[in-house]
Formats: structure tokens, C-alpha cells, sequence
């Protein structure tokens, strides 16, 4: 099944919190996410730069950290997100004033824009999506080893339906591995590059991951 972009939220065995995004794409396969002190962006890979000019969507900060908090996001809302959280706004507020305002993506398929948010040190994440006709944000109490999430496609709720209660990542590399292609995440198709922020001793650290 293809279901776009995935963003998910949830704690590790040990009970660390992490936010995750994957890049699912039929049309621009070619990008890659690339990591720069607490931000990591998704671009095109190299000599694929033309990509920009055929669709404006394509590059954006996919994951921002604000203090306490890790967003990640299918686009250009990641900076608004994350600025009004960083100016002390709450998680629910944030997701739903930055992404009404952008709205859903005005490409041929109308993509809508997704977004996860965890917290260090607490139980809470929360999971937007901002459609065609609707806007819905949810926050999720976390439990260790289980994870949450939502795609641009099909699967489109932010619910407990879409749930994976054998996450098993350890770290920010090993959930990047994991929203790649294991647990729930394993059939779903045409992964390209993937990004993660795990709770740490320091705050979160960020690992990347690109499909070869």
C-alpha cells in the first residue's frame, strides 16, 4: 500500500520519547535528508537539484527541536510550528494556528500536511492533519515500545488505529530504520529517506537515513 508521507510519535522499550518522519514518494524519489545542528531538512540528492523547479514541495525542514520538544512535519510548517511552541505557545494550539494557515498543499493532489510533536521527560505527543475539508489534531498518551502515526494518504486519522504496540527502536538511528520498512511500517511502499529525534541525556539526538 502506498500511503505518502509518515509522521509518528512514541517511546522506545525504555521509555524515551520519539518523533519520526519518512519520505514515501512515487513522483520524487531522488532527495535525501540531511542533518544541520537541531534541524534536518529533506532535499533533493544530488544532480537532481531541478526537482525544485517542478515542484516547490519537495524541500523543507522535515524535523526542528524547540527546548523540551521535537517537531516533525511533511513541509514548510515545521519553522511556524516550531517558533510558536519556542514562544511558549501550547502543542495544540501551535499544530492547529500553523497549519490552518498554510493549509494542505495546493499540488495536483491537494497533499495534505502532516505533524508530530513529543515532549522530553512526559507521556504526551500529538499528531496533526490539515486536509481537504477537515483539520484534525490529537494528543496521545505514550506507552514504551509503542508507537502512533499518520500519513498524506490513506491512512489519514490521527487515531489509536494506526498504532504499532512492537516498536522496538533503541535510538534515533534505529528509528530511522524502523519507519523505513519494520513493524506496520514494513508494507507500506516507495520509502525514500527517513529522519528521527529520540529523547537523550541532553535533550534529543537526531540520526537520518536514506534508501539506496
Amino acid at each position: 500500500m502506498y500511503v505518502g508521507r509518515i509522521v509518528a510519535i512514541g517511546k522506545t522499550p525504555d521509555g524515551k520519547s520519539a518523533a519520526m518522519y519518512r519520505v514515501s514518494s512515487r513522483s520524487f524519489p531522488n532527495r535525501e535528508a540531511r542533518m544541520k545542528n537541531e534541524t534536518v531538512s529533506i532535499m533533493p540528492r544530488k544532480g537532481f537539484e531541478d526537482d525544485l523547479n517542478k515542484n516547490p514541495y519537495i524541500a523543507y525542514n522535515c524535523i526542528r527541536l524547540a527546548g523540551n520538544f521535537a517537531v516533525a512535519t511533511n513541509g514548510s510548517h515545521t519553522d511556524p510550528v516550531t517558533e510558536k511552541i519556542l514562544s511558549g505557545m501550547n502543542v495544540r494550539d501551535a499544530l492547529a494556528l500553523s497549519m490552518l494557515a498554510l493549509d494542505y498543499e495546493k499540488d495536483s493532489f491537494n497533499t495534505p500536511r502532516i505533524s508530530a510533536v513529543v515532549e522530553k521527560n512526559s507521556d504526551l505527543g500529538w499528531l496533526a492533519i490539515v486536509k481537504k475539508g477537515s483539520i484534525h489534531v490529537t494528543e496521545f498518551k505514550l506507552e514504551p515500545g509503542t508507537l502512533y502515526y499518520v500519513a498524506t494518504y490513506e491512512h489519514t486519522v490521527p487515531c489509536s488505529h494506526y498504532a504499532d504496540a512492537k516498536f522496538n527502536a533503541g535510538n534515533a538511528e534505529s528509528a530511522c530504520e524502523y519507519i523505513i520498512g519494520k513493524g506496520v511500517f514494513a508494507e507500506l511502499e516507495n520509502p525514500v529517506t527517513s529522519a528521527a529525534a529520540v529523547e537523550s541525556g541532553n535533550g534529543f539526538e537526531l540520526a537520518v537515513k536514506t534508501v539506496k
